[in-house]
């Protein structure tokens, strides 16, 4: 008897919890990881992969930081974040996206995932539905799951320049939806949501009393002159939205780890003890550089934005010259997702034959069911590795004509 105790009691200390039953790793850290060890067979791989900036910050903000751990800037500080960094992210985002921001709504975290899980934990009941963008962060899915709720996939259009189906979405949306997700400039597919589609989305927010998060780290890598507009600027939007944004791209402060979201204050309020017992507080002396960042010159995110849309225009050329692939022009953020389907391959066969060629690329599989016949490259990386990919993805593709 005792022993058949010891046995239960072994097999429930082994088990795991449903909520993280559908967990999966995220495919960039996947083919990273693949790309990583044929390098160290010494394969020479070029990465396209990674959503990462190949730029580093900026050196006044890096500066700071230094200087805030050298002179022992590194104490905890509260679970919010600074007051000050608070006050210059509420001035700044509330003006660029034309809307008032109080600092008790701006949170603090160490990179801009927190802001999206724990508002969803504390929004979303077992059995909640959520509209979230498909092809989309894998991110969005997968926070979904461990709150309990039921993910409801839109499908983005290429005909649309992959903003909403708003028929599929109009079908989706109902009594039990309780959340909205939005992502524009879009990853993977760097397609920005216009405006007059947004007034569609708020509408129907509105008319069943749900929330929108408006995922917008990439809004300020836009191209051509445009903006990407944000849903909370519209009438009756702010007090039901959720902005989440971050340092990682606009800045390239990626390692820095540095997010923040922005939300009503009572709701900023449930959050921040989510964020009291999950990290206790975001770095001091990373916050102390993102103060630098917003407030001193921006001709850093310029330049960088800049050679986004150079590199944008060669390998959106190049993409549309290769056999079997087609590639709309992205809008924003730094990401190409080229059409596949007339290869008659899968986006993961296609994807594994061009790294066997030494081309590091998610399959658009990677970002939800509707991302199937296509990939995402990333040209957060040099013109000369990007012409190099080009071509050993002709050559790549040319073996299977």
């Amino acid at each position: 008897m005792a022993s058949m105790v010891q046995q239960l009691t072994k097999k429930n200390r082994a088990s795991f919890t449903t909520r993280q039953a559908h967990l999966r790793p995220e495919g960039a850290y996947e083919v990273m990881a693949r790309s990583q060890e044929l390098e160290a067979h010494g394969h020479d791989i070029v990465h396209l992969e990674a959503g990462e900036p190949d730029f580093n910050g900026p050196p006044n903000a890096s500066l700071v930081g230094i200087n805030a751990i050298a002179s022992g800037q590194t104490r905890y500080v509260p679970p919010a974040g600074l007051t000050k960094l608070r006050e210059i992210i509420a001035d700044v985002a509330g003006k660029k996206r034309g809307i008032q921001v109080s600092p008790k709504s701006v949170l603090i975290s160490p990179g801009a995932k927190p802001a999206m899980l724990f508002p969803t934990l504390a929004l979303v009941e077992p059995g909640d539905e959520v509209v979230y963008p498909d092809p989309g962060f894998p991110t969005y899915e997968a926070m979904i799951l461990v709150a309990g709720g039921i993910p409801r996939p839109v499908p983005l259009l290429e005909s649309k320049a992959f903003s909403f189906d708003l028929d599929a979405f109009d079908r989706l949306v109902n009594d039990k939806t309780r959340m909205i997700i939005l992502n524009s400039p879009s990853n993977p597919t760097g397609g920005v949501i216009p405006r007059i589609d947004l007034q569609h989305i708020a509408d129907v927010a509105k008319r069943f009393d749900c929330w929108v998060m408006s995922d917008e780290i990439y809004n300020r890598i836009v191209f051509d002159g445009l903006t990407a507009p944000s849903i909370a600027s519209l009438p009756g939007m702010n007090e039901r939205s959720i902005i989440v944004d971050g340092f990682s791209k606009t800045y390239a402060m990626h390692g820095w780890r540095l997010g923040y979201g922005i939300m009503p204050e009572q709701l900023a309020e449930r959050v921040r003890l989510f964020y009291t017992h999950a990290f206790g507080c975001t770095a001091q002396a990373s916050q102390l550089a993102a103060i630098e960042a917003l407030t001193g010159p921006q001709d850093h995110v310029t330049m960088m934005v800049e050679q986004y849309q150079r590199r944008r225009e060669i390998i959106v050329e190049g993409l549309n010259k290769l056999p079997g692939v087609h590639c709309l022009k992205p809008q924003g953020a730094f990401y190409a997702f080229p059409n596949i389907q007339k290869t008659k391959k899968s986006s993961q066969e296609i994807a594994n034959l061009f790294l066997d060629h030494g081309v590091a690329v998610l399959p658009g599989s990677a970002f939800g069911e509707y991302g199937e016949s296509y990939l995402r490259l990333s040209y957060a990386n040099s013109i000369p590795n990007i012409q190099r990919a080009l071509e050993r993805m002709d050559k790549a593709l040319n073996t299977i004509r």
